[in-house]
């Protein structure tokens, strides 16, 4: 009893350690400049919504989210239209170089993304895809393609072979047995997988302030934009952190029962 109780306290305490910094923010968003650098913290303090009047004020918020949906749906659709089909068929038909381009696939992401954006910035400028949503899509499904390759993948595994050796046998086409057998019973993961691509490419900001300016800018770049040469305006910063991390957040909590039922697909047979 007490070791269940120490694990449930040890959960608590992490859980608050990890929401603390979103409730920190929360809180500042509501505060004057003056009281957000105050010291020691203001625990007690007037709310304000004169943060978010300046923040929507400064910059057009429906744009950037706009944006950012567009680029977070789009990458995914586009990072499992070539994940899906590269993991059945590594899931189904191995080679013995199968494992090696895994490893490689996975061992792109440990490259530092600004080791390759001089010649990602001249390739797009070259073929006219700065400050375009199509070039943001392109960019992120690369970044999360061996992520979503590895995750489908496990989950392809994890399918009874029987199954899809009893569609042959009825004389399924590859196709078939893909759209009409594999996908249905792999839903769970599919969708665990398309919900974190989402997350990922929703948070991503390295791209987006490096290939675009006014047109596709997302969400990360409407909140860097709240930083100046004159300093940081912690207040306002934290309003525009809130407007752009609401979205996803909310989203996480509504899918957070079918991302865990994914990532538990299979585990139990």
């Amino acid at each position: 009893m007490r070791t269940k109780w120490a694990l449930a306290a040890a959960g608590w305490m992490a859980a608050g350690a990890m929401f603390f910094p979103l409730l920190w923010m929360f809180l500042t968003s509501f505060k004057t400049e003056i009281t957000a650098v105050a010291t020691p913290p203001a625990l007690i303090f007037k709310p304000t919504l004169d943060n978010y009047a300046a923040v929507l004020e400064r910059a057009d918020y429906a744009q950037f989210a706009a944006n950012s949906v567009v680029v977070a749906l789009g990458s995914t659709l586009l990072a499992l239209a070539v994940a899906i089909p590269a993991a059945y068929s590594m899931a189904f038909f191995p080679t013995r170089r199968t494992r090696g381009v895994l490893l490689w696939m996975l061992s792109t992401k440990m490259l530092p993304a600004v080791g390759v954006l001089v010649p990602i910035f001249l390739l797009w400028r070259r073929f006219g895809l700065l400050d375009t949503r199509i070039g943001l899509v392109l960019i992120n499904s690369a970044s999360v393609l061996p992520i979503v390759v590895w995750m489908l993948f496990s989950y392809f595994r994890e399918v009874p072979r029987e199954i899809l050796e009893a569609c042959r046998m009825d004389g399924a086409t590859p196709r078939e047995e893909l759209f009409h057998v594999l996908l249905p019973l792999s839903k769970p993961g599919i969708t665990a997988t398309a919900l974190l691509s989402i997350i990922l490419c929703w948070n991503e900001a390295f791209w987006s302030l490096n290939l675009t300016t006014v047109r596709a800018a997302t969400l990360t770049v409407f909140t860097a934009s709240f930083s100046s040469p004159e300093g940081l305006f912690w207040a306002k910063l934290s309003a525009a952190s809130t407007l752009a991390t609401a979205p996803i957040l909310i989203f996480g909590w509504i899918s957070q029962r079918q991302f865990a039922r994914g990532l538990s697909f299979g585990a139990v047979k």
